[in-house]
């Protein structure tokens, strides 16, 4: 048995790309032969760049890159020039990028990682194709709220996985944590509110208290690193540029607090693209005990209860005024942490693997 693998965001290496690869591992260990369709620098023989980003930014891909960044083992997976949209394969996986390819596999699954709006998704070459399509996969309710409306299909719901049992909690330090691409092409993160909100906890007392912020700097990060380094100049805030899975693992572990600003000052309607349309390393730092403060917008609230197992805030103000509520009350700390820990099981991978399995079994 043979699956194609497409996603034009590869070299991006985010949230939606882990995603990919975890389809693709789950073939692999169905006994499937997989290629990923990427263009192959002839040098090294990796996968080289076939974006449409500006300036070409050339990133070479690997299968020791992805195992690296984000501890998923891919071996006997390889790169190929193209699949050719499917054709001759058993199952093919193609990441969308708004518009509806001609699928050739014998199974398709076309999967969109991002709300789109306003791109003619129900025209009828559209429908035509999607006669080829076995299934429409969204990874989240709010991407396929979108996603149904704009192509006016029905398409399912399978969570991002998220290696739980991979992240455990350590002796915790005064450190509050923001994990996310420092990339500005997609999604706003907005890092300068959280060091924004960081000065203003700083200035009202609070002391001993740590900001660390990580994330990927491959694609799309031109200037913004150097912009949030001079906000951050005379305050304790540390910069952990593309970290591997093992220093997130530990950065997780050792951390009281996780914030996360993904698409403030969006409007949801208008621009849901730059929202959060799930947030994997929400769970993530759910599953090492951390207590996630995450911007109540765009599938976060399909993560969190609200005071139950985090918190959702919606201006930075509130941001501030809950973060100085947990780092005053140890009891608080304790019954979150607790709750954080176990609504995170909800998104494991084995509970993605058992869905992906019945989608290929079906």
């Amino acid at each position: 048995m043979k699956a194609a693998i497409v996603n034009p965001y590869l070299d991006t290496l985010g949230g939606g790309e882990r995603y990919t690869l975890s389809f693709a591992k789950v073939l692999l260990k169905l006994g499937y032969e997989v290629d990923i369709e990427w263009k192959m620098d002839l040098k090294t023989g990796e996968g080289g760049d076939v974006s449409t980003f500006p300036k070409k930014i050339q990133y070479p891909l690997s299968l020791e890159l992805f195992k690296k960044r984000f501890g998923i083992d891919l071996k006997g997976a390889r790169f190929v020039e193209s699949v050719k949209r499917g054709d001759g394969y058993d199952v093919c996986f193609w990441v969308s990028d708004g518009s509806v390819p001609t699928l050739l596999a014998r199974r398709n699954f076309l999967h969109f990682q991002i709300p789109f709006t306003n791109v003619g998704g129900n025209t009828l070459i559209n429908k035509i194709k999607f006669f080829r399509i076995n299934k429409v996969i969204c990874n989240s309710e709010f991407t396929k709220s979108f996603i149904d409306r704009e192509y006016k299909v029905n398409s399912i719901v399978v969570y991002p996985p998220v290696d739980v049992e991979a992240f455990h909690a350590g002796r915790k330090k005064n450190v509050i944590l923001s994990v996310g691409r420092f990339s500005q092409l997609k999604q706003a993160k907005r890092h300068d509110v959280l060091i924004a909100s960081f000065r203003r906890l700083c200035h009202r007392g609070i002391r001993n208290w740590k900001l660390i912020i990580a994330g990927g700097a491959e694609v799309g990060s031109d200037g913004y690193l150097d912009k949030l380094r001079r906000k951050s100049i005379g305050y304790p805030i540390e910069f952990y540029i593309s970290p591997d899975f093992g220093v997130l693992k530990r950065l997780y572990a050792t951390s009281k607090i996780f914030w996360s600003a993904s698409g403030y000052g969006v409007d949801s309607l208008r621009e849901p693209e730059k929202l959060e349309h799930f947030g994997i390393t929400t769970v993530e730092a759910m599953a090492a005990g951390c207590i996630p403060i995450v911007y109540g917008a765009g599938g976060a609230g399909e993560i969190i209860q609200n005071e139950v197992d985090g918190y959702l805030w919606h201006n930075s103000s509130e941001l501030i005024k809950i973060t100085r509520k947990i780092i005053n009350d140890r009891k608080i700390q304790e019954k979150v942490s607790f709750g954080a820990i176990q609504k995170s099981k909800r998104f494991s991978v084995e509970r993605f693997e058992e869905k992906v399995t019945e989608l290929l079994e079906k």
